[in-house]
């Protein structure tokens, strides 16, 4: 998985993280949480704050 695989990070976190606000999350964090996930191979450095600004908000529309 790679950081632009944006629905399916979304996706894993959702899982992974059911009570967390997304939204409430600072971008260090998000980024912590992304890296720590079961079959992330994209270098970690690789990331930018839009990516994170559309993992949040992809990862919070699943929640509903």
């Amino acid at each position: 998985m790679r950081w632009t695989d944006i629905q399916q990070i979304a996706a894993q976190l959702a899982a992974k993280h059911p009570d967390r606000k997304p939204l409430a999350i600072e971008f260090p964090e998000v980024r912590d949480l992304v890296v720590g996930l079961d079959g992330f191979g994209d270098d970690p450095a690789r990331y930018n704050v839009r990516i994170l600004e559309s993992i949040q908000l992809a990862w919070s529309d699943r929640k509903g």
